[in-house]
């Protein structure tokens, strides 16, 4: 079993890790909030007829569209849309490093919101130390005063405390759905949470025709990068962890710098290899890699 859940969440780091260059190479073409309305729609439009092929059908309960609304948000509109604004600014292996920074906020927010994924004390010192590497990265464009690159690492960043969040959120709510229900209907309302931004901001309809690279590398992210992959996602929530699903990000920084660096002739500065390294063992302490004793820390009233 445990062999069968690495194989999926290495499946899920190979969907989501060419993410960031589709978004990349579309996002030169396409305005940022039109693109990610353009994603979670087609995406919608993908898995729904697999949904009813199952024989499932959208829930009407209004607690779960509540939930499902929370989510279309925080996993799906937010995050899409400030990694498409910020990758104007920031390189796509950069941003694939920085989306590394999700378990560090999953493993903080599942110790308050969850009753089975405490913090003890190594999970502190893990988080800590991939923190001190967001920092290292981050650091560098503070001190340069260059304000777009450093509102560009912003904007990547904050995905990694949506993710985590939501990741928690869906664990608690929105477990033991019939088969493709969830990632549907969440992506659903991560369109209509989209659209009227992208018609009053991006006024599409008067955008100039992108071309067949920024449409495919749309279309991509859209069926691999979004429907597909929420589909495993959403079978590693039935059966792990949070902080174990959490550690797909171990994985996709590094399809995201190789793709960035061979694909887009991208170059990573010392500062973010470092950082990497930083997070990444971080992330490795928190889930106890090396085997250190565990010591649960008390909750907070």
């Amino acid at each position: 079993m445990k062999l069968k859940n690495f194989l999926w969440l290495l499946f899920l780091a190979a969907l989501w890790g060419p993410s960031f260059l589709f978004i990349k190479l579309a996002v030169q073409e396409i305005p940022p909030i039109t693109l990610s309305t353009i994603r979670v729609g087609l995406a919608t439009i993908v898995l729904y007829p697999f949904m009813r092929w199952f024989g499932n059908t959208l829930p009407r309960s209004k607690v779960l569209w509540k939930h499902f609304a929370f989510i279309g948000l925080f996993n799906h509109a937010i995050p899409f849309a400030l990694f498409s604004w910020g990758e104007i600014y920031v390189d796509s292996a950069l941003a694939s490093i920085l989306n590394g920074t999700t378990p560090l906020f999953t493993i903080v927010l599942a110790h308050f919101l969850t009753d089975d994924d405490k913090l003890t004390g190594i999970k502190t010192t893990g988080t800590l130390i991939g923190f001190l590497g967001l920092v290292l990265i981050v650091g560098p464009a503070i001190f340069s005063g260059a304000r777009s690159t450093l509102l560009g690492l912003i904007a990547v960043t904050i995905p990694a405390a949506c993710y985590g969040l939501s990741i928690v959120y869906t664990r608690r709510h929105l477990r033991g759905l019939p088969r493709l229900v969830a990632p549907t209907a969440q992506l659903l309302s991560g369109t209509l949470w989209l659209l009227p931004f992208s018609l009053l901001i991006d006024h599409p309809f008067s955008l100039p025709t992108p071309s067949f690279a920024a449409w495919g590398s749309l279309v991509a992210l859209a069926i691999f990068g979004t429907a597909i992959a929420f589909i495993v996602y959403f079978h590693l929530i039935e059966t792990v962890s949070a902080t174990y699903i959490s550690m797909v990000t171990y994985l996709v920084p590094i399809f995201g710098i190789l793709l960035g660096i061979f694909v887009l002739n991208e170059k990573v500065g010392w500062n973010g290899f470092a950082g990497c390294a930083l997070i990444l063992f971080g992330v490795m302490v928190v889930n106890n890699v090396f085997g250190w004793k565990k010591q649960t820390l008390p909750q907070s009233d």
